[in-house]
């Protein structure tokens, strides 16, 4: 053990079928973002993503590419690798559900439930959503259709299956949320779990007979184990060594994915003798035009694609800036406000203000005398203090508590006023005219602080920032002024404008 605090955080595991979109970007985004600040706050961050490969989806769509599954699967994991490699998405591990590590542990979860004598073997008639791998009545339907998936068939199943005794759990359910009301967030997603709970549980089948795709049911050979009682388990499977980071502190993943993660896993959990996760993060969906981006609706948006044209970093601070992560709704995707911020965020106020200063302080130089500060804009030369005006006027904790909220656009809302500010400052004392090297030391050593909160949001270029003016990427390199004997030199431009 490290000693340092623990924060474990993942994403919802994406179904293979197709190509990843947009919005699977939008959740593993925000993922390694959260990631990246805890790194900076020094904590034992584990980050894990990956997909899930099992089930009737994954089986029928390998049937249409003429493949066998695990052919399929494979080369399907390998677009989704791809694409978080290119958006700078960096998790301790990707997951796959057919890894065999994870298969092991899934029987023996099984086991667990059973030992609690929470599994039994009955018979099971319904509808079935092929793309939400789930059962529904028709008072979930609309018009007879899922409404998540609208359009797509609903088809009734009947088969033999193995039930989790959920109706055991309602009452713990319902005491858990009101004791603990971080567990579903935002406060909206944990109010509709509630009344949904309140209406009643039944019993879950967790095993298929139907089709063969998925991991053998360990109290059955001619049963499967259901996608979701399998795919959940991802999250204590991928846990590190020995399940080192469990219990998560907290799990992203989309509305859709809501009822799964809020109630069946929770009772999964306590029946096999696990501790619960922290945080369930509801998020809402990126949409077009108003439509959810997705595969079966057909209009996908290439994240690859986007961040090839743009940059990864311009994909990155676009989706946190437009979209208020923390409440929980849909955000709709534009490639012009994209391109709106980048041209009047990125490269007209990050931008200048790093070629402006940069290329001065390269003419000129910048502040003589040894300095020192704190983030409270005190510093001191030879004994002779002055104030960083700039500084001073950035409120940290202010964007700490934004990040503990999840409320990133927020924080980035509060980084670009101290941009602004800056940048206001360079205009104000004009030091192409003047020559200070005061001013331009105290520009240079905020911009570090800026380089350094921006890490989670843009890492390459606050990477390409810190490398030019010399600092570390580290939270108490905040605390430091910069060292006034760096030679900074002007860089190449950090983005062009469209």
């Amino acid at each position: 053990m490290t000693g340092k605090k623990k924060f474990y955080i993942t994403t919802a595991i994406d179904y293979p079928n197709a190509e990843p979109h947009i919005g699977h970007a939008y959740q593993k985004i925000v993922g390694d973002i959260l990631a990246r600040w805890h790194k900076l706050l020094g904590e034992d961050v584990w980050f894990l993503t990956g997909t899930d490969e099992h089930g009737k989806k994954i089986q029928e769509s390998a049937e249409k590419s003429e493949k066998n599954p695990k052919e399929f699967v494979d080369e399907m994991v390998l677009k989704f690798q791809e694409a978080w490699k290119v958006l700078n998405i960096k998790p301790n591990r990707f997951i796959r559900t057919t890894d065999k590590d994870h298969e092991k542990l899934v029987q023996e979860f099984i086991k667990k439930c059973n030992k609690n004598n929470d599994i039994y073997k009955g018979f099971y008639e319904g509808l079935y959503c092929t793309p939400c791998e789930a059962y529904y009545t028709e008072k979930d339907l609309i018009n007879g259709e899922c409404s998540f998936h609208p359009g797509k068939k609903i088809t009734k199943i009947k088969e033999e299956s193995y039930f989790f005794k959920l109706s055991k759990y309602q009452k713990f359910l319902l005491e858990y949320y009101k004791k603990n009301p971080e567990f579903i967030l935002p406060a909206e997603r944990r109010n509709e779990i509630i009344k949904r709970v309140e209406e009643g549980l039944k019993d879950l089948s967790i095993s298929r007979t139907s089709f063969s795709w998925g991991i053998p049911f360990p109290l059955d050979k001619k049963h499967i184990v259901y996608v979701w009682m399998d795919a959940l388990y991802n999250y204590v499977s991928g846990s590190g060594k020995n399940q080192k980071y469990w219990p998560a502190d907290v799990h992203l993943l989309g509305k859709d994915n809501s009822w799964f993660h809020c109630v069946y896993w929770p009772a999964f959990l306590k029946s096999a003798g696990y501790k619960l996760p922290k945080t369930i993060f509801v998020h809402g969906f990126l949409t077009f035009n108003g439509q959810k981006i997705s595969k079966s609706l057909g209009n996908v948006i290439s994240p690859k694609v986007l961040a090839e044209k743009y940059g990864a970093d311009a994909i990155r601070y676009f989706i946190c800036r437009q979209f208020p992560f923390a409440e929980g709704d849909d955000g709709d995707f534009s490639e012009k406000a994209l391109i709106d911020r980048y041209n009047n965020e990125l490269a007209d106020k990050l931008g200048n203000l790093i070629s402006r200063v940069s290329t001065l302080i390269e003419k000129n130089g910048m502040a003589p005398e040894s300095v020192t500060r704190d983030i409270s804009g005190e510093m001191s030369t030879k004994g002779k203090k002055y104030k960083n005006k700039l500084i001073k006027k950035l409120n940290l904790k202010k964007i700490e508590k934004h990040f503990e909220n999840y409320e990133l656009d927020k924080a980035l809302n509060e980084i670009f006023a101290f941009i602004d500010i800056c940048n206001a400052y360079v205009q104000d004392k004009k030091p192409w005219e003047t020559k200070d090297k005061k001013v331009l030391y105290e520009i240079a050593d905020s911009i570090k602080v800026i380089a350094i909160l921006l890490w989670p949001f843009i890492p390459e270029t606050s990477e390409k920032i810190a490398k030019q003016f010399g600092f570390k990427i580290e939270l108490r390199e905040i605390k430091k002024p910069l060292n006034e004997k760096n030679k900074i030199i002007k860089g190449e431009i950090l983005f062009k404008k469209i």
